[in-house]
């Protein structure tokens, strides 16, 4: 551990602070360092109780109001014997913190583009906005690689399914997020996408063989790694190739997902790919670990087999005592803390907290957090990025004076709370715009006519111009699919009109929906629903605006008769 090489890059005096922090700390006061904890809220005694009490090293914020998010770190970091770093989600934009905040668009939707200065953009604003508030750790850019569109969490939060995009795009990100102060966390290492299933409900597994994976994720992790990322987020996901190449004594009942596997940690990140920074295990209370080994092993475990902070506890007391336990009992050796706490102190110290304020301003913040000049990026990113991805001729664009009538079918599902699911009210949002266009719009209503009792076809033909699906299902923790399913009866919403009435499907989410209606001839997507995006939707559907998107993933998904 070399303290002034990459990614800390820390001086003689940041030095000194590092050690002389280290040495005036109890035993109890390393292990708290340790914890990075959560809050949803402004709560002064909760918060004095993280800081000033338990002294953790660091809290996560959930989305707030800007006065909330002002208070937060405010109250942490005048409580905090020790400078705290203070984390968000920053995939999107600074909006997954902070209400007020500015979403840019999904890493999806930057990748879509073409142009990898919109990732430097999206960093820039997040940087912006995150110093405001005093939030000074990233976790993000995702860089796992979306290969499996059956996946249900990568999806639009990539930058997609090529290697290279995804490495350059998460470099961009990296080196302009850093500018700003915040650390950078690429995630979810070994990584996610391989796998259909979710990590956040089992210990998924990353297929790859050595060589496969080398060119891939290793690839994309040694070129952020390379860009100087100062951490890394370990998930819940196996690599069963490079654990038994590391260590072949590994059968495969011995095979753990990455945060607790020390040839991964050790072997493949720290020894291979070179990496110097701090690791941070991604949420502790996903399910992924407990399925593998008893809670009460696994929580020292993490430490022990390589990473240097915990993120969450599932219950704060229990799993303080376990760390604590797993120090007592020389589960975690004294070097091992010391070498976990070091690298916090130190990734503390190369991004100054040490000789900050650290207090946000919120009459300062208010001018920067969600700011005009960043919600013109926003703009100016939807307008790049919607796609079309087939392309009936002659239907666009579209006008009232063209398909006067329009038959909207709406297809949403419900929200997560830890974001995901939805964007809320995109899909009326959509049709209120339609209308406001001056077109005509009836919502279908299956009308429950069973065998021999349905509507004749003919009142669809003679009632309606054209039929726009509208489509915002996303991916969200705790859902393990994300497809289209039909109404009742017998698939009442079902597309089998488009070869009477021009059709149009738009998903304003999850790029993959061709996979359940394979056969509509104009097909659109536009990685998110937020109001920029359906503005630019609806410039772009009436000729006011070219389609200029590329997308970064098939969205054919791989099948011959969704091309048709």
């Amino acid at each position: 551990m070399n303290l002034k090489s990459k990614p800390f890059y820390l001086n003689d005096s940041d030095i000194k602070w590092v050690e002389g922090a280290l040495a005036d700390m109890t035993e109890k006061e390393k292990i708290a360092q340790l914890f990075c904890l959560i809050t949803y809220t402004d709560d002064e005694n909760y918060l004095k109780y993280l800081a000033g009490g338990l002294k953790v090293g660091g809290v996560m914020t959930r989305t707030m109001s800007l006065n909330e998010i002002v208070n937060t770190v405010t109250m942490l970091q005048k409580n905090a014997k020790i400078p705290m770093l203070i984390s968000a989600n920053l995939e999107a934009g600074l909006n997954q913190a902070c209400l007020e905040g500015t979403r840019v668009g999904c890493q999806m939707g930057i990748a879509a583009t073409g142009d990898k200065k919109y990732a430097t953009e999206l960093a820039r604003v997040i940087g912006e906005e995150a110093t405001a508030l005093g939030i000074n750790w990233a976790f993000a850019p995702i860089i796992d690689i979306d290969y499996n569109f059956r996946n249900p969490i990568t999806n639009t939060r990539t930058f997609g399914s090529n290697t290279e995009t995804v490495a350059q795009f998460g470099k961009a990100y990296v080196e302009e997020v850093q500018k700003h102060g915040i650390a950078a966390s690429i995630k979810h290492f070994p990584g996610d996408g391989v796998d259909e299933r979710d990590q956040h409900l089992l210990a998924s597994v990353n297929t790859l063989s050595c060589e496969e994976w080398d060119k891939s994720y290793g690839y994309v992790y040694q070129t952020c790694i390379e860009a100087g990322a100062k951490t890394v987020m370990v998930g819940h996901i196996m690599q069963p190739a490079y654990s038994k190449a590391l260590n072949p004594a590994l059968t495969d009942k011995d095979v753990v997902p990455g945060l607790i596997a020390p040839e991964l940690l050790n072997g493949l990140l720290r020894e291979k790919l070179g990496f110097n920074g701090l690791i941070v295990t991604d949420s502790t209370t996903m399910a992924g670990m407990g399925t593998v080994m008893p809670r009460e092993k696994a929580v020292p475990l993490t430490i022990a087999s390589g990473c240097d902070m915990f993120l969450f506890t599932k219950n704060l007391e229990e799993d303080f005592a376990f760390m604590t336990e797993g120090v007592k009992s020389g589960v975690i050796t004294k070097e091992r803390l010391d070498e976990a706490v070091t690298r916090i102190l130190a990734l503390k110290a190369s991004l100054k907290l040490h000789e900050k304020n650290n207090l946000p301003n919120e009459a300062e913040a208010r001018k920067i957090v969600g700011s005009a000049g960043h919600k013109e990026i926003a703009k100016e990113v939807a307008q790049k990025n919607i796609t079309l991805v087939k392309n009936e001729k002659g239907v666009l664009p579209i006008s009232p004076e063209k398909y006067k009538r329009v038959l909207v079918y709406k297809k949403e599902g419900a929200a997560s709370a830890f974001g995901g699911g939805v964007s809320s009210g995109a899909c009326d949002k959509f049709i209120e715009k339609l209308k406001n266009a001056g077109f005509d719009v009836s919502v279908f209503v299956p009308d429950g006519g069973w065998e021999g009792m349905a509507k004749p076809v003919k009142e669809i033909y003679e009632n309606y111009d054209m039929i726009i699906y509208i489509v915002s299902l996303a991916t969200k923790s705790n859902q393990t699919i994300v497809r289209l399913e039909w109404a009742e009866p017998m698939g009442a919403d079902v597309p089998v009109y488009m070869n009477s009435v021009p059709t149009i499907m738009i998903s304003l989410e999850n790029p993959y929906h061709l996979l359940d209606a394979p056969r509509v001839k104009t097909y659109i997507n536009t990685y998110g629903g937020a109001d920029e995006i359906l503005d630019a939707l609806m410039d772009k559907l009436t000729g006011k605006s070219e389609f200029t998107g590329i997308s970064p993933v098939d969205a054919f998904c791989g099948k011959w008769d969704t091309r048709l």
